[in-house]
């Protein structure tokens, strides 16, 4: 029923083109799995199934599961992290649905897959996959902190889904360009469902978060840097954990810190302010310093998206100015960003 794998390398067997569906959600940062597709994997999306009552849309073709299986797309990609990764009742009747159209499944809920009574029984009737991305590796050892080689760069954040995927994405892309030997190592499931490999780091019993981000990032030739997409923020009260464990376990040299000017409330809490930026460096150096004394920060990326470019620009840099470090936007690119990945390397 799951797909072919290897836990232990984080190599993902995933059928593919996908269909990303997106249910009945109404809250964009809970669709940042097909968002995330969308932008990174594009060349592997057929187009999107929506159910009614949905107002948040990836912009690709509204297809049904037979038009998707007709167009070439061999897995339907549930697209939606909603709060505590459940797969609701009123989806499920849609999912069998693409199973009998010939769409294998995949998520990265926590619910599993196959603990669905209706779902398992049409895969085993149809012979149809359903595979689960967020399966941690058996077998983790406890992190042990021991420095390991290579080099390290880890994304953090002032709150969940504002850019830590997407910012680590855009710094792989670019140290590549310059001939930079390097990896991406995805610790989330839209990650994973992008690179091909890696582990969901909030798949993890909490004992084992930092040996798993040691499997994660082994050791590497001195030159080789590993940009290791981050989870959570430290100061979220639900998720803290999760980040905690990958900076200690990622032992980063560098770090960025991903921001969204103008949210003011953690995602999924409401009540609990945002943490600045400045809060964010101060932690991640005390804590980090734990298992990596030499632990610096190289600048902020912001996510500016929803603001025109002047606007975007002016706030970069005035921010840059008052904090010191290179601010950009990696989904804009240019000089900004170039500044930023000059003082990553430096």
């Amino acid at each position: 029923m799951n797909a072919m794998t290897d836990r232990i390398a984080g190599v993902l067997v995933l059928p593919q083109p996908y269909v990303l569906f997106l249910g009945d959600t109404t809250v964009p940062g809970f669709a940042k799995t097909a968002f995330g597709l969308r932008d990174w994997a594009a060349d592997k999306c057929v187009g999107e199934l929506r159910l009614p009552g949905a107002t948040v849309t990836t912009g690709l073709e509204a297809l049904t599961a037979a038009e998707a299986h007709a167009r070439g797309a061999r897995a339907l990609v549930i697209g939606v992290a909603n709060l505590g990764g459940v797969i609701p009742a009123n989806w499920r009747a849609s999912l069998v649905e693409a199973l009998e159209a010939g769409l294998d499944l995949i998520a990265g809920m926590h619910m599993r897959l196959a603990d669905i009574p209706e779902l398992a029984e049409a895969a085993h009737r149809l012979g149809r996959q359903l595979i689960d991305v967020r399966v941690p590796p058996p077998q983790i050892p406890v992190g042990t902190g021991r420095k390991r080689s290579g080099k390290r760069l880890l994304t953090v954040g002032t709150d969940c889904a504002l850019g830590k995927k997407y910012t680590a994405l855009a710094l792989a892309r670019a140290f590549e360009r310059r001939g930079i030997d390097s990896d991406f190592r995805a610790s989330g499931q839209t990650g994973i469902m992008i690179a091909g490999g890696g582990i969901a780091m909030d798949a993890v019993v909490s004992d084992f978060e930092a040996g798993a981000a040691e499997l994660l990032s082994p050791d590497a030739a001195p030159g080789h840097w590993d940009i290791i997409e981050g989870q959570g923020a430290l100061t979220h009260p639900a998720y803290a954990a999760v980040s905690l464990g990958l900076l200690h376990g990622s032992q980063p040299d560098v770090f960025v810190v991903c921001h969204e000017p103008g949210r003011t409330e953690m995602l999924g809490t409401a009540g609990y302010k945002l943490t600045s930026v400045e809060e964010i460096v101060e932690l991640t150096l005390l804590l980090g310093r734990r298992t990596n004394p030499a632990i610096r920060c190289g600048g902020f990326a912001f996510n500016t998206s929803a603001l025109g470019e002047a606007a975007a620009t002016e706030l970069m840099a005035r921010e840059s100015a008052r904090l010191g470090l290179p601010v950009a936007d990696p989904v804009r690119g240019g000089p900004a960003f170039d500044v930023l990945v000059d003082s990553c390397l430096a």
